[in-house]
């Protein structure tokens, strides 16, 4: 249990101070940028757009997923089930993260191969005049679907443990 732990002190961390840096990194390059262009009519950071756009918003986005996911923030249609019995329950639970896990896992993979391929070729983005390496912020891709991926493995197998295990077993 503790490597649980660890892993969700890391998604918490990623979140809550990752993308709470890159929150307020957004409204900071946009205050700014607003003050220069409307009142010193003056480009005080070049490239705000692109570096909010390609670097700070994806970043946000893919370190708060991971959390987002284990906290159940996602919607779900839990009405329907909520009137079965928990065994039943458990079964459509398991069934329906089997097919989670397979989406993801093939999400997973087709990122991999596209974070590989833009690191060999040192893809760029341009931010301002300048071009800078993507590979920092796809390198965020990957890890938190993989991440994803880890929870949603640990709530198959509970659940496949609540749906097929002894105490499905003493039920019959």
């Amino acid at each position: 249990m503790r490597i649980w732990k660890a892993i969700w002190d890391f998604e918490w961390g990623m979140a809550a101070i990752g993308a709470g840096i890159c929150l307020f990194a957004m409204m900071m390059i946009t205050v700014i940028s607003v003050f220069g262009r409307y009142f010193l009519h003056a480009d005080l950071i070049p490239g705000a757009y692109n570096i909010v756009e390609r670097v700070i918003f994806p970043l946000m986005v893919f370190w708060a997923l991971p959390l987002a996911h284990r906290e159940g923030m996602f919607p779900r249609l839990e009405g329907t089930t909520d009137m079965l019995s928990p065994r039943l329950r458990s079964i459509i639970s398991f069934v329906v993260l089997a097919v989670e896990v397979l989406i993801y896992a093939a999400i997973l993979w087709l990122v991999l191969h596209f974070v590989w391929d833009s690191i060999k070729v040192n893809r760029p983005m341009q931010v301002g005049a300048n071009f800078w390496p993507l590979w920092p912020v796809l390198i965020m891709m990957p890890l938190a679907f993989g991440l994803m991926l880890l929870e949603m493995v640990r709530l198959v197998v509970a659940d496949a443990r609540a749906a097929f295990g002894s105490a499905a077993r003493q039920e019959k």
